[in-house]
């Protein structure tokens, strides 16, 4: 773990309290990191955001590139869903956790050791040095036929759809996401989007018309994002309500509301924990929409994907790389199901 000494304190006893952790070292910047982490191959680390010397920011995106490993960022740049948080885990950062401004609120990193334990059974793989792949669709090659993209994801799902929506062009086909995070942290990702893609990125609003060229992100908070409207011309609408399958936004609430579009719809599941989405696909998959899951080798969490393929829901496993491509195949007029003439 990369901190402050006092920090480094109160982490190693959040931690080591908890009988399912071993700490087995620590580091005071990213040169004694990359020694720690080559010396005793830890399974998780923490890493802070301000060190001396190199950023933890680019510790991790070195890590990634050399010797990717589950990383949970602890920093109090983090809070609140910052831009530091979201570039973090858009490089690879499993999960983020603000630290206490006042150094003796122990309980700050009460929540740690969960995540922890979470971090330790993803399935975290070498990346390119570059960000975002190169696009593999010039605008002028796309023709939308008239289907929408419905996209759901979790943990490791930042880098994923990060990865996925690089390759849309800029009339790309009308897109919903919706991604487990914080209501702060969805407004960050939203923005942070919009000024990487080729399309424009927005958080859903009530009303807002699906149309060709959009990307619609639920804005999470106490509302859940569903789709309503005709076929041919749904629309955005936020409903408040409790959580669902563990999570608001949740992709079941999206799935069974979208189920209607029938095969006017493509669905996909994207790493996550849990099973949020599984049985709003089947229902979709039923009414004759295309469903589409992540695969285990390119999943940081294969849950959520899991789930779909297990239940029937999935009616193809796709690799993280081809999983752009093979949505826009699906949602292009080379498609061979038209969901129109």
């Amino acid at each position: 773990m990369s901190t402050t000494l006092t920090m480094r304190r109160l982490i190693r006893l959040a931690l080591s309290s908890d009988p399912r952790i071993e700490v087995v070292g620590e580091a005071r910047d990213a040169v004694q990191a990359k020694e720690k982490i080559k010396e005793l191959r830890p399974d998780v680390m923490t890493l802070d955001v301000e060190m001396p010397g190199v950023s933890g920011l680019q510790l991790l995106a070195d890590l990634m590139t050399t010797t990717p490993m589950p990383v949970i960022m602890v920093s109090t740049e983090t809070h609140r869903g910052s831009a530091a948080a979201v570039e973090a885990l858009a490089i690879g950062a499993i999960d983020c956790l603000g630290k206490p401004t006042d150094a003796g609120k122990a309980e700050a990193f009460s929540a740690l050791a969960d995540m922890v334990v979470v971090a330790s059974h993803a399935r975290v793989t070498k990346r390119a040095p570059e960000s975002l792949p190169t696009r593999s669709l010039s605008q002028d090659s796309f023709i939308w036929n008239g289907r929408y993209a419905l996209i759901g994801s979790s943990t490791g799902g930042i880098e994923a759809l990060e990865r996925i929506l690089n390759d849309f062009p800029k009339n790309c086909p009308p897109t919903v996401v919706v991604q487990h995070m914080p209501e702060s942290f969805l407004a960050n990702f939203a923005q942070r989007l919009n000024g990487k893609l080729l399309p424009t990125v927005q958080l859903a609003t009530t009303g807002a018309p699906l149309l060709p060229g959009n990307i619609y992100l639920a804005p999470g908070g106490n509302t859940h994002l569903t789709i309503s409207g005709q076929r041919n011309s749904p629309v955005c609408q936020l409903i408040e309500g409790e959580k669902r399958s563990g999570h608001r936004p949740s992709i079941d609430h999206l799935f069974d509301s979208a189920s209607f579009l029938g095969d006017y719809a493509v669905s996909v599941i994207l790493t996550g924990m849990g099973r949020d989405g599984a049985d709003g696909m089947l229902r979709m998959r039923k009414t004759g929409s295309t469903c589409f899951a992540q695969d285990k080798d390119s999943s940081v969490v294969w849950g959520m994907p899991k789930a779909a393929y297990d239940n029937g829901a999935a009616e193809r496993l796709v690799a993280l790389g081809e999983m752009g491509r093979v949505i826009l195949e699906s949602c292009g007029r080379g498609s061979r199901r038209q969901a129109r003439a």
